[in-house]
């Protein structure tokens, strides 16, 4: 029996500060979401951006296969929009949610207009939840209700709104343990309760959404897989909102290794997942850390002599799985060099899960040769990197690099020169800056450049291989209204990667400002309408 994977990589996940990802980079997650065998791709939160509302159209036009969602609060503009979003998809789901714990309750709905006590205000709740279902089941007969904050919301109340929008039609129940609070034999008796409330409806699914604010999101999913739910709602590499939420790769591999205690497994096709944990760790900046769980680069490292022995007479006697399942290297990681052919070359780069047209080969191919020349072996970051740099060349890019030039002297002040192109405008600018270092240097002539200061709120370097001509990965965060936004690059040259990470956060910034531009402009628009109506 397979349970339903439920990724919200593209929603959830991308609410990580900083982990905001371009409508390409998301489609392209997508695709790969849809291969991997994924059940359900929530593809974002519509009415919350027109940007937000595109990338979900995109997927919906673009991905087939799996189930394609979009979140909604109980609230009809919401639940239009999403429906807007999805319109003309082959299989769809709106997935509206309201908060039902006390604290949420009471914080959300302060004022009087939704009651004068909590026992009201709680009858307010409940009935938009019912609502808000019945409207959503006007545009999909597949409605799945969340009863945010689920794990601190007293059970009595939790089991009456859960039997409601049963009755008003919703087919799948979240039990979301929001703020991860949740220990997981207490959260395999809130499914238990939960699933009283449907009277033994085998049509209605149970769904786990664990966050892992103490550490727990994954051991709380298994057990609610246990305790009955037959949903597991989970992102790539588990990024999400302050602490993440559940792994997939985690979820999936769990299931399988110990299937003689689950009895349930998935339809993911589990070798693809180390090359989708690098796509999404590339497109949202955020690093795997080397001792993840299934995707980490030790995952399946030995280090110890007595370990090292042991695996090589026989791998089982410290994994209890193999790294092929999953998609690692067995031989950890074999370059590509200057000498390999065309064809090992695409089939890494398909494995990598890009797939590139025949026009494009001949350019792709000589920039890998390019890097070849300079770099004794490239790794899976060198290709996932080319190929990112390959996509920025789309219209979402705003601000490009064209000019680095660094000057450092000892008991002199370092100077650094950058010209940038905007390439939306195709103007160019060039400017000259001195800094405390050649970093901040560099980081105050792009500013000049863009006259616009941005606090840089964090920088992180590191080696991603060994040796001379190592790449160097840098992860800069810079504040622009009250947002943190994330740039990343790699480089055997950390000056320079450190230049384009700045300029890569710089694209993050320029994209919310546009959506925000666009946000204006369809309020100006309506405005207008308004009043010539």
């Amino acid at each position: 029996m397979c349970i339903t994977i439920f990724d919200t990589t593209l929603r959830d996940g991308e609410q990580a500060p900083g982990a905001s990802m371009t409508i390409p980079e998301k489609l392209h997650i997508a695709q790969q979401l849809a291969a991997l065998g994924v059940d359900v791709i929530e593809a974002g939160f519509p009415v919350s951006s027109p940007v937000q509302f595109e990338g979900v159209q995109r997927v919906v036009k673009e991905v087939h296969g799996p189930t394609i969602a979009a979140l909604a609060r109980a609230v009809e503009l919401d639940i239009r929009e999403a429906a807007k979003a999805l319109a003309g998809g082959a299989k769809t789901r709106i997935h509206t949610f309201i908060g039902t714990s006390d604290i949420h309750i009471e914080g959300k709905f302060a004022d009087a207009k939704y009651g004068a006590t909590l026992e009201d205000k709680r009858k307010t709740v409940l009935q938009k939840a019912i609502e808000a279902v019945q409207y959503a089941k006007t545009f999909t007969n597949d409605v799945e209700f969340s009863a945010e904050d689920a794990g601190r919301t007293p059970v009595a109340y939790l089991q009456e709104v859960i039997a409601a929008v049963i009755e008003a039609g919703a087919t799948t129940i979240n039990v979301p343990d929001t703020t991860g609070f949740c220990l997981p034999n207490e959260y395999a008796d809130l499914i238990k309760s939960c699933m009283k409330a449907a009277k033994g409806r085998s049509d209605v699914i149970f769904s786990t959404h664990c966050h892992n604010d103490l550490g727990l999101a994954v051991a709380n999913s298994l057990a609610g897989v246990q305790a009955g739910a037959r949903q597991v709602e989970c992102t790539i590499n588990g990024i999400g909102e302050r602490a993440g939420n559940a792994a997939l790769e985690e979820i999936v591999m769990a299931l399988r290794v110990r299937q003689n205690i689950f009895g349930v497994d998935s339809q993911v096709n589990s070798p693809m997942l180390m090359g989708l944990s690098k796509l999404v760790s590339t497109y949202s900046g955020f690093s795997v850390q080397p001792n993840k769980a299934i995707v980490g680069k030790n995952a399946f490292s030995h280090e110890a002599g007595i370990h090292q022995d042991g695996v090589l007479k026989r791998r089982d006697t410290y994994e209890i799985m193999r790294a092929e399942d999953v998609g690692q290297d067995t031989n950890r990681q074999i370059s590509l060099g200057r000498h390999s052919g065309r064809h090992g070359f695409f089939s890494r780069i398909q494995t990598l899960g890009f797939s590139v047209t025949t026009d494009l080969k001949d350019d792709l191919y000589r920039r890998f040769l390019e890097i070849a020349d300079q770099k004794k072996h490239i790794y899976d970051e060198d290709l996932v990197l080319m190929m990112k740099t390959l996509e920025s060349d789309s219209s979402e890019t705003y601000v490009l690099l064209e000019h680095l030039q660094v000057h450092v002297e000892t008991g002199k002040s370092n100077l650094a020169t950058v010209r940038i192109h905007f390439a939306r405008t195709g103007d160019k600018k060039e400017h000259t800056a001195t800094g405390d270092g050649p970093i901040d240097a560099i980081y105050r002539a792009i500013d000049h450049c863009m006259e616009h200061g941005y606090k840089l709120t964090g920088y992180h370097i590191r080696a991603l291989s060994e040796g001379q001509d190592a790449v160097g990965e840098v992860d800069v965060e810079i504040e622009f209204q009250d947002r943190i936004f994330k740039g990343a690059a790699r480089n055997m040259n950390t000056l320079l990667a450190s230049a384009l990470a700045y300029i890569d956060a710089i694209n993050h910034v320029e994209a919310f400002r546009d959506s925000q531009d666009m946000v204006r402009h369809s309020i100006r628009e309506k405005v207008e309408v308004d009043a010539q109506v």
